[in-house]
């Protein structure tokens, strides 16, 4: 195990200035995965895309061994098409969630010519230009925020399908009052 360990850090250190020029599009996906560790309510899966193989093993490892809040990186089994990768990783689901995926974001211009602003974000069918602000007015900040988004959602599916709706958790009145400011109801 201490040798796989030397073989990553070692990896990571093999990374240089502009290594991943021309490697990555400047598109993360957002909850458009499900988790491999853990719920979906309380795990949010930014995805990557990555052109060749060897560019995306890097880039896990680079996110694996640089970053305390990553829970876990990995690489799509296959291609996703012609030689392109997706790079997952996977981040706990809190109200620091957009900050820390901004910081991702920023380091990776390090080893990419995109720019911090450059980035654009996925996510439920809808793109907007990334950052943490626009994640929080887009993004469920809790694992109850999405639980509640998520029924809201069906709710509407039930509707259109004519059954009936399932009632929403009683959000008590703080809770009201963060998702009144975040323009949530």
């Amino acid at each position: 195990m201490h040798h796989k360990h030397q073989h990553l850090s070692q990896l990571n250190e093999e990374l240089h200035y502009q290594d991943l020029a021309g490697m990555l599009t400047n598109q993360i996906g957002i909850d458009e995965f499900a988790s491999k560790m853990g719920e979906d309510d309380d795990i949010v899966v930014v995805s990557f895309m990555v052109k060749e193989k060897t560019a995306a093993d890097d880039l896990v490892n680079w996110f694996e061994t640089g970053y305390d809040f990553v829970l876990d990186s990995d690489r799509s089994p296959g291609q996703i098409k012609n030689n392109r990768y997706l790079v997952f990783v996977e981040l706990e689901r809190r109200s620091t969630t957009g900050t820390k995926i901004q910081q991702l974001l920023d380091d990776l211009n390090t080893l990419c010519e995109i720019e911090p602003d450059q980035w654009t974000a996925k996510h439920d069918n809808k793109e907007w230009p990334y950052t943490a602000e626009a994640y929080k007015a887009n993004v469920a900040q809790s694992p109850l925020e999405y639980r509640e988004l998520k029924e809201k959602d069906l709710n509407k599916v039930r509707e259109a399908a004519g059954l009936d709706t399932v009632p929403l958790y009683d959000a008590d009145q703080d809770i009201q009052k963060i998702q009144l400011q975040a323009g949530i109801l």
